[in-house]
């Protein structure tokens, strides 16, 4: 309802809003990876405010491994999924000779964007914990709820404000506009 009105808004202003949604009609490993990191960010940052900051770590390698599949493609969630029988929607083709999931990275598309983003500021986030606020662990908490939100409804503000500042997606996207919904 929200999207519907502010649509209706920024028409009326001239201007049309358009909200990227990634594909939800399956469960692919990209999307399967997104729920699987955030709640691994939402568990180790709750076990780091109620038990013992150490467990913010966990955070710091889940920030690490995004960074990686950003950067290589290699992703390990990715391939223990894809050894479950997962397929991937950004898997290159065609497989390695080994028969493992890499993600695409021939160009800087948005999906592959989002990787990178998010592994830097929640393991920025997260040192910043460590060595200067417990108050970090409100962003690392948050991002962790986003992912699983992201996972399950297919939008996310990164990815839409990636999407505003022009970078193109990979996965089909699902557009929410006024313009016939």
């Amino acid at each position: 309802m929200a999207d519907k009105t502010i649509a209706s808004y920024a028409v009326s202003m001239g201007k049309q809003i358009r909200f990227y949604r990634v594909p939800t009609d399956d469960w692919y490993i990209e999307r399967s990876v997104w729920l699987i990191a955030g709640a691994v960010l939402s568990l180790s940052t709750l076990l780091a405010f109620f038990i013992h900051p150490i467990w913010i770590l966990l955070v710091v390698v889940t920030g690490l491994s995004s960074i990686l599949v950003a950067l290589t493609g290699f992703c390990i969630p990715g391939n223990l999924l894809h050894l479950l029988g997962f397929k991937g929607k950004l898997a290159t083709e065609p497989p390695p000779r080994w028969n493992a999931y890499f993600l695409q990275t021939d160009s800087w598309y948005l999906e592959r964007r989002i990787y990178l983003v998010v592994g830097i500021n929640i393991s920025v986030a997260a040192l910043l914990s460590l060595c200067h606020s417990a108050g970090w662990l409100i962003f690392t908490g948050f991002v962790g709820v986003a992912m699983l939100g992201f996972a399950y409804t297919g939008f996310c503000i990164m990815a839409n404000a990636l999407y505003w500042w022009g970078a193109e997606p990979r996965l089909s996207p699902q557009h929410n506009s006024d313009q016939g919904r």
